[in-house]
């Protein structure tokens, strides 16, 4: 109630109101976010965890499997399986040294194929390539990863290997002085020589595993690459840089993560390959470190060239050399997985 007085008759009064609320006072302590979830949601994070879980069991199971398998063999050898160069079980002497270093040089010549030209692809996938021509190549590049390696494998043993040969030949000639270059028996620069030598090596069934496994490193630098922040490629333009600029300085640091983990993982999944390489490959159980010689050998192919014709005791060697491979995959697999995570372009871009 505003009483008038009356000194300030005919002069303009101001009438103060106070309210006084007895609203509550919110209370201090953290409130709850969580949102209900819809019956959909639970079923859908149910089957999602159920698959993960589920995954990981199974690798669990196939280690546990190799494991028990593998222990009368490992049992007898104790330490020299991983020193030994010869693979006799009935003889009692065998190890995985030279498959091991034969698996790992295939690995390392597809990977040396694989990721110029996968990195090349990506490049021109995300960044030059005009929009109608983006969904079909993409759509080529994942029917390529689908290809059974059997057929990759009968590519390059019938067709690839035979037109290969004097590119061998012509490494040889002029990077003789490289060490993994070099050929024994055979005359440099003659060109009557047999080109017999350089067939089955470990550098012809590195290229054809390097193509198989180009759509998987080349899909993951894809993803990244599109990925890149669209402020930092308009500010690198507004700076004046040109488009090789700004890949050079935005896109390739931002995906460096991914060019990474793909490659690893493409490694990965060069070290189990079997059966292109069993196809080009002549098995020489022993260390071959000249990758354009004839002969070599890895883990995968060891396992099935061997398993037919093996008894209870060689199965266990073999399920011991498969142990081994499966650990070093398991390993590379892991480590790629956490590059990318750990990477910018492994986590959430801005818009």
């Amino acid at each position: 109630m505003v009483s008038e007085d009356p000194s300030t008759r005919g002069r303009p009064t101001f009438a103060v109101i106070t309210t006084v609320a007895n609203s509550p006072i919110p209370p201090t302590g953290k409130r709850n976010l969580r949102s209900r979830l819809s019956p959909s949601d639970l079923a859908f994070r149910g089957v999602a965890g159920a698959g993960g879980g589920l995954v990981l069991i199974l690798e669990v199971l196939v280690g546990i499997f190799l494991a028990i398998s593998a222990w009368p063999a490992l049992h007898k050898a104790g330490w020299s399986f991983l020193t030994t160069e010869t693979w006799n079980p009935q003889g009692g002497s065998f190890g995985i040294k030279a498959v091991v270093v034969g698996t790992t040089l295939i690995a390392l010549v597809a990977v040396a194929v694989a990721v110029p030209l996968s990195l090349g692809t990506a490049l021109y996938i995300s960044e030059y390539a005009p929009k109608f021509l983006q969904r079909p190549m993409i759509a080529m590049i994942d029917l390529m990863a689908a290809v059974p390696s059997v057929v990759f494998g009968l590519w390059g043993s019938y067709l690839l290997q035979w037109r290969i040969l004097p590119l061998s030949r012509w490494i040889n000639d002029w990077f003789y002085w490289v060490p993994i270059f070099q050929v024994s028996g055979i005359q440099r620069d003659n060109p009557l020589a047999s080109l017999d030598t350089y067939s089955a090596s470990t550098f012809i069934a590195g290229i054809v595993v390097g193509l198989m496994i180009t759509p998987i490193i080349g899909s993951i630098m894809r993803e990244a690459f599109g990925q890149a922040p669209p402020g930092e490629r308009e500010g690198a333009y507004a700076l004046g840089s040109t488009r090789w600029g700004m890949i050079r300085t935005v896109v390739l640091p931002f995906g460096r993560g991914a060019m990474i983990g793909g490659t690893m993982l493409g490694l990965g999944r060069a070290l189990g390959e079997t059966m292109a390489v069993l196809l080009i490959i002549s098995p020489v159980y022993a260390i071959q470190p000249h990758i354009l010689q004839h002969g070599t050998s890895s883990v995968s192919t060891l396992i099935a060239s061997q398993y037919a014709e093996s008894n209870h005791f060689g199965i266990s060697a073999l399920m011991s050399a498969g142990l081994a491979l499966f650990a070093i995959t398991l390993l590379v697999n892991f480590i790629a997985a956490q590059i990318v995570a750990r990477s910018r372009s492994g986590a959430m871009s801005e818009a």
